[in-house]
């Protein structure tokens, strides 16, 4: 018998687009019931119990009661950024052609939640500005975190052990985003800084006016209409 690692189970389990659909819905990092993902999913909620099993089993959820309710959510960090790169290497036209249409503004591609830490366009841009700023710096496939007052001003504390920043790639942009105990700290201090919020009935985050003040003093990105651009 070779030993190799059971790719095959990961395969069938995510095979559906029943099932890709609830996968998608729980990477903005919290949990749902089995009613609400089958709503997502277009399924009967009959359905989506035997389609919430097979993640279950295959390891990329899991499952949590509270009171009467049973909850589901991502397995963990380290499913969610596997997740979010098997999503960058799918095909992704379906996004720019609806993006394309005349008005059309896809609020998940300009920010969301990645699982536990900021992506799209926005989080993109905030690697990116970390880097140029000095505060992140790039060490072999990981980043290394450069101690600033910059930090505090995020919500950032630095400590734990290393790696406390590691890049995960983002599905949209094609280019990484912040992971790791850095990233969740900088998007749950945005959130109840009330820089972002959520959108209602989407993964998307929208970026508030005291969120584009604090982009612009902090980090020197100029937030505008969903694009960002470098002071």
């Amino acid at each position: 018998m070779t030993l190799t690692p059971r790719l095959d189970i990961l395969g069938a389990a995510l095979a559906d687009s029943s099932r890709a659909r609830m996968l998608c819905e729980l990477m903005d990092g919290r949990a749902y019931t089995n009613k609400e993902l089958a709503s997502a999913a277009g399924v009967t909620p009959q359905t989506a119990t035997a389609h919430l099993r097979r993640l279950e089993e295959a390891g990329l959820i899991r499952a949590t009661r509270s009171g009467r309710c049973l909850y589901h959510s991502i397995a963990g960090p380290d499913v969610a950024e596997a997740l979010e790169t098997l999503s960058a290497l799918a095909p992704s036209d379906h996004l720019y052609r609806v993006q394309q249409r005349k008005g059309a503004r896809l609020k998940m591609l300009e920010a969301r939640s990645c699982y536990d830490h900021l992506a799209g366009r926005l989080g993109v841009a905030i690697a990116q500005a970390l880097l140029e700023l000095g505060d992140l710096a790039r060490d072999g496939a990981q980043y290394r975190v450069v101690p600033s007052e910059r930090w505090a001003k995020l919500g950032v504390t630095l400590t734990g052990r290393a790696p406390l920043a590691r890049p995960c790639l983002d599905w949209t942009e094609r280019l990484p985003h912040v992971a790791g105990p850095v990233g969740r700290e900088v998007l749950s201090h945005a959130l109840s800084a009330n820089w972002l919020r959520r959108v209602r009935g989407e993964r998307g985050l929208e970026v508030t006016p005291a969120g584009a003040v604090a982009l612009r003093q902090i980090l020197g990105i100029r937030w505008e209409g969903g694009q960002c651009y470098q002071n």
